[in-house]
């Protein structure tokens, strides 16, 4: 992507985290919790290592065209699964923005001399403006649903202490999944900033 680089090395950082976090979420006891990790760590993998600054590497041309097949399977995963999951439709569009941007990025005066100098390839400002919608919305959406609700629970007398050692792997912590979610809408919302 176009851009400085310590943003775009904080980018890296977020996305390949956020990658690594879905691989220890592959490894929970609840099936579907399984799959939506693996689509969600191939994004974050994919983010990381498309938002590498172009002043430090730039790919060869071939690599923007592999992006958009990887992408392009997993945009046909998603869509082939949400028949019967709708709440995969956000892994849908996830994948499909992976696509447009790395046709792009391909199609960019920057990838094709193998130089980085500014954003002469935009893309469709339409399509660009309604995925920063989308994703703009997408983040405060799952930034809200992260904030604490008191509910009142009942401690038995006499009981002392917290409830830390309630059992839950770390890959089946539902709101570290939503945080993960939350870190991925940003730096989507990041590189279709920087595109």
């Amino acid at each position: 992507m176009h851009g400085p680089a310590s943003p775009g090395w904080l980018l890296v950082a977020l996305c390949a985290a956020t990658g690594a976090y879905c691989l220890l979420r592959m490894r929970s006891a609840v099936e579907e919790q399984r799959r939506a990790a693996g689509g969600e760590a191939l994004m974050g993998f994919g983010m990381a290592a498309m938002a590498i600054p172009a002043a430090v590497f730039t790919p060869p041309g071939w690599a923007w065209p592999v992006y958009a097949g990887v992408f392009g399977a997993a945009a046909v995963r998603a869509l082939w699964v949400s028949r019967a999951r709708p709440h995969h439709l956000h892994h849908l569009v996830g994948a499909s923005a992976m696509v447009y941007m790395a046709a792009v990025m391909a199609d960019s005066p920057a990838s094709a001399s193998g130089h980085a100098h500014g954003h002469a390839g935009a893309g469709v400002p339409l399509l660009t403006g309604v995925l920063l919608l989308y994703f703009t919305g997408y983040v405060l959406v799952a930034g809200a649903r992260l904030l604490p609700v008191q509910v009142p629970v009942a401690v038995p007398a006499g009981a002392v202490g917290s409830r830390s050692g309630s059992g839950v792997a770390w890959g089946d912590r539902p709101e570290l999944a939503r945080a993960c979610r939350l870190s991925m809408g940003i730096g989507m919302l990041a590189m279709l900033l920087t595109m």
